[in-house]
């Protein structure tokens, strides 16, 4: 999916979220600006937004010389999401269908804002999410591929998702107990994204295989995968992408047997997929 004029307002606004989330000073706010205002004019509409904001991102790091500029709000977002877990296993439990319910589980840590959601709010919150259709429904193809999958690849998105995907994935070995699943993860600090060291502290690991797949992209570029990623990439029966910054990445490319699961979270992206502003997705590969 190529960048479209909206994505420039997009990141914009996302340099502008790193300099109130950490507090930086006038100085620095002033610097930040000037960079992204620079880059942003650099950038190449032939490619996808993360790969154009990737080197942004990585500038903003080395001038404020912090090497994850989001290490404590991924902390924290992954505490917080801990917090939904009882009500999550319930539901699941309760289900005559375990792996829809699952799957709608792994899709609320995309939907739910963890910076913004009050704990009272948790059981309302998750309520909306499982009452709520998929806009774009292949789950019934994604079911029928993990029945036959040998090698499940898990493309990670964000901090906190990552206690919502460990639920989903121990219920997708639960049900087919010969699969093997691989949690794909970012090569280095990229905004909010899961690297290994999150991956690892959220215990990962107990349920999954996690790979460091070396792509710096806030979404997964295939070209920037190292070897062993792409070895195992290419192996894969089913992908599950979580989040938009892989559709971004991946949606458009053929012949892949990829499901992704997200939030709609932009209009470039409702206009891409096919769906609205809102929407929740379980959309297959084309």
């Amino acid at each position: 999916m190529n960048l479209q004029e909206p994505c420039l307002t997009c990141i914009y606004d996302q340099t502008k979220r790193v300099c109130e989330l950490l507090h930086v000073n006038d100085e620095q706010a002033k610097s930040i600006d000037t960079l992204a205002q620079n880059q942003i004019l650099l950038f190449d509409k032939n490619q996808n937004p993360p790969l154009n904001a990737a080197p942004l991102y990585e500038a903003m790091a080395e001038l404020l010389k912090l090497d994850d500029l989001y290490a404590d709000f991924k902390k924290a977002s992954s505490q917080k999401a801990k917090a939904f877990l009882p009500l999550c296993e319930a539901k699941i439990n309760a289900s005559s269908n375990k792996l829809f319910e699952a799957t709608k589980t792994a899709v609320a840590g995309n939907v739910i804002d963890l910076a913004a959601v009050m704990l009272y709010d948790l059981e309302e919150e998750l309520e909306k999410i499982y009452h709520t259709p998929f806009a774009i429904d292949d789950f019934n193809a994604l079911e029928a591929q993990l029945a036959k999958t040998k090698i499940l690849v898990y493309l990670a998105d964000n901090a906190g998702e990552e206690i919502f995907d460990k639920l989903y994935i121990q219920t997708i070995t639960e049900l087919y107990p010969d699969i093997e699943v691989y949690y794909f993860v970012r090569g280095r600090p990229i905004i909010n994204d899961l690297t290994c060291k999150d991956a690892l502290a959220s215990g990962m690991n107990e349920v999954a295989v996690i790979v460091d797949s070396g792509v710096p992209t806030p979404g997964l570029v295939i070209e920037h995968m190292n070897e062993k990623a792409r070895v195992i990439f290419e192996k894969a029966d089913c992908i599950i992408s979580k989040g938009m910054g892989n559709y971004e990445c991946l949606g458009e490319t053929e012949g892949l047997p990829i499901f992704f699961l997200f939030k709609v979270k932009c209009n470039v992206v409702a206009q891409a997929v096919g769906a609205q502003l809102g929407n929740i997705i379980c959309k297959r590969g084309i």
